[in-house]
């Protein structure tokens, strides 16, 4: 029996890294930390998949910004993904970009990107994980799992239920964000994600960030 063609994974699909680090302009404001001060310690703590993310800042300041990350990274082998705008991943030259449901759909985002780019997606429901498996998006973000206090608007919690349900819907790459702390991240694991999102949790102060992204790749084994 031939298996549906949203269920096949996509060429594109990737192999994702226990941890998914995203660096958000806004977390870092209120720690007053520098971008480039936080990107060093994520790359020197082994850090390989790393998301931008910037709800406030202009254009000019989020090219400037991912030029100071893409620096630190340069010949590390690390994938870089900017949150929300496909036009401004090309002109980053990381050619990734994760969308959330407000955002560009997976499959318009992806004529934008270059040939070869990325597109990830944010669910937060059954519903949500299947039109995001259907669109083939490269990999597919379920949450919150736990409450979470980074985004004010957050979706309700889907616990480590809507994780296991969320395997069940999709083989592509999965990953889980809200809430995930050092305390918790391998039952969210177990549940059947392939890696875990982390804001919060690493960025608990100025000279933490590396040693949170430490202890987050020894207790998921990845480090």
């Amino acid at each position: 029996m031939g298996e549906d063609a949203a269920d096949r994974v996509s060429p594109l699909a990737i192999t994702l890294p226990r941890l998914y680090a995203i660096v958000d302009a806004g977390v870092l404001a209120r720690q007053q930390m520098e971008i480039g001060h936080a990107a060093e310690q994520l790359r020197d703590a082994g850090v390989t998949l790393l998301q931008y993310r910037d709800k406030t800042g202009n254009r000019e300041q989020i090219l400037r910004n991912s030029e100071i990350i893409q620096g630190i990274f340069c010949g590390v082998d690390c994938r870089l993904i900017l949150n929300d705008d496909p036009a401004l991943a090309v002109l980053t030259g990381w050619n990734a970009v994760h969308v959330g449901q407000g955002d560009m759909r997976v499959r318009e985002a992806r004529t934008v990107l270059l040939p070869g780019g990325l597109v990830g997606c944010s669910t937060h429901n059954d519903e949500q994980v299947t039109a995001a498996n259907a669109a083939e998006a490269d990999y597919v973000a379920i949450g919150p799992v736990f409450a979470t206090g980074t985004k004010v608007d957050a979706d309700p919690v889907v616990g480590l239920e809507g994780v296991r349900r969320a395997r069940a819907l999709t083989r592509r790459p999965l990953v889980a964000i809200g809430g995930i702390t050092p305390a918790n991240a391998a039952s969210v694991i177990e549940a059947g994600a392939d890696s875990v999102a982390v804001i919060g949790a690493l960025f608990v102060g100025p000279g933490t960030v590396g040693a949170a992204a430490h202890k987050f790749l020894k207790i998921m084994g990845a480090h």
